[in-house]
């Protein structure tokens, strides 16, 4: 009986594989892979655009470009209501606004700065003129007057003329210190504009140490590169060109202690004096 008992089967190996059932379990398809494609399925109708909201902004676009169009050219926002410019000694307030020609109510962005400042500059005592747009409404004018720098005799009168050789103004009598210029060029004192001899002897007048610039009365410049100081005391000084200013300086101030009445100092290597 024993033996029988031995033999009997074991009934119990079945379910030990019972784990392994669960297996075809795990092999089951993920049902919810086609939901992680859902994005770029959705995605797609947008890449199109909008066709509407294309043509809202493009109208918007146009709007504003249209109005600040008006604003600037047909409104009465941005229009020229006030027009500031100093008047100076030579040239009153009303001379240089009636030379400028604006007219108020003008559109602002229609003002030609450059061509207002040729116009202005057309005044002979005016030597430079600068016009700026100040928004929203007004146009400033700053000129710069001519400076006279000699004295030109004609006809019982003088001519003050700036070192573009422009009459500034004329004069019953010579203003004091400033030099007379001598022995211009033939012909009225209006064709001294843009001499090259009259911009030298202003440059040479500029240019010569204070204490001898006092002492000049007149000026003579056949040529720009031959200007002559006449000082008081009956003393000449042939200065030649505008061309190494201090150089000269040093040599006349040296030999000026020989107390001559004649110098040379156009080439400050080979000066000389007599007399």
């Amino acid at each position: 009986m024993s033996r029988q008992q031995e033999s009997a089967p074991d009934i119990s190996a079945p379910d030990r594989a019972a784990p392994d059932s669960a297996a075809p379990d795990s092999a089951a398809p993920d049902i919810s892979a086609p939901d992680s494609a859902a994005p770029d399925s959705a995605a797609a109708p947008g890449r199109k655009g909008d066709p509407w909201k294309t043509a809202f902004f493009g109208v918007m676009a146009v709007a504003i470009v249209a109005g600040v169009a008006w604003a600037l050219l047909g409104s009465s926002l941005l229009v020229v209501r006030s027009v500031q410019a100093a008047g100076t000694p030579l040239v009153p307030r009303s001379r240089i606004l009636g030379a400028a020609g604006i007219q108020l109510g003008t559109p602002l962005i229609r003002i030609d700065t450059a061509e207002v400042a040729r116009r202005v500059e057309q005044i002979a005592q005016i030597q430079s003129a600068r016009v700026t747009r100040d928004w929203p409404d007004k146009v400033t004018i700053v000129v710069r007057d001519r400076t006279p720098a000699l004295a030109v005799a004609v006809a019982g009168r003088y001519a003050l003329v700036d070192k573009f050789g422009v009459v500034v103004r004329w004069t019953a009598s010579r203003p004091p210190r400033m030099p007379l210029l001598l022995d211009p060029l033939a012909g009225p004192a209006a064709q001294l504009r843009g001499n090259a001899a009259v911009r030298a002897a202003v440059i040479v007048l500029q240019d010569v140490p204070a204490s001898l610039r006092r002492r000049i009365k007149a000026v003579r410049a056949p040529a720009a590169d031959a200007v002559e100081l006449d000082l008081r005391g009956r003393i000449t000084v042939l200065w030649g060109g505008t061309d190494r200013p201090a150089a000269k300086a040093a040599e006349l101030a040296a030999l000026m202690r020989s107390h001559a009445s004649d110098y040379d100092v156009s080439d400050p290597g080979t000066v000389a004096t007599s007399g």
